[in-house]
């Protein structure tokens, strides 16, 4: 049995995280300040400090809940049954449009890189989408829609950086449903490109 204190310590921090979320997307992470996220959340500094040492720690946990939640929704797309080419590009067209998500854009696009630090930002961009997309393209070989002699690693790299490039561009842009559909295009059909000429 959970006890209540644990359950009780557990809603407290969602508390906090959700409200982060909330407040580092409107305002971003210069423009939040403890003591709203703490007003919002309807606990005390004491429960923040409880839980976190500080507010980059506040944000890494907002940026993880971020990242966490577009991981489970890419990833019940790309594991489920069905074509596997056809399964490929639709979790790439839902990849383009989490880019449109408000709080992936100023979070985990915009803000992380500053507030993490380059290095630990893009480590953890490959902790969460990395194996993702390893895992489609090894699917696609196995399948014997592109060619199994391909480099699965390589590829997968040259596909991430792609694609991280399309994020950074539609987050940037002035007309960002416009330019994701660009970059949706684009990205289709460079993988494309990979597919066996044999029509499979």
């Amino acid at each position: 049995m959970r006890s209540r204190r644990l359950e009780y310590s557990e809603a407290t921090r969602q508390a906090l995280v959700d409200n982060a979320i909330e407040l580092f997307t409107k305002r971003g992470y210069a423009g939040t300040s403890l003591d709203e996220v703490v007003k919002r959340a309807r606990v005390t500094k004491g429960a923040l400090y409880h839980h976190f040492n500080g507010k980059q720690a506040l944000f890494e946990a907002a940026f993880e809940a971020v990242e966490t939640a577009m991981l489970a929704r890419l990833s019940k797309i790309v594991t489920a049954p069905g074509d596997p080419w056809e399964t490929a590009i639709t979790g790439l067209r839902a990849y383009v449009r989490e880019c449109l998500e408000p709080s992936y854009q100023r979070i985990v696009i915009h803000e992380a890189p500053v507030v993490m630090g380059w290095e630990r930002w893009r480590e953890a961009e490959e902790h969460y989408s990395f194996g993702l997309l390893r895992t489609a393209i090894q699917m696609l070989c196995d399948a014997g829609e592109i060619d199994e002699d391909l480099p699965v690693e390589i590829t997968t790299r040259l596909l991430f950086g792609s694609l991280s490039a399309g994020a950074s561009t539609i987050a940037s842009s002035p007309d960002p449903k416009k330019v994701s559909r660009e970059v949706e295009r684009a990205i289709v059909r460079v993988v494309e490109g990979l597919r066996r000429g044999d029509g499979r």
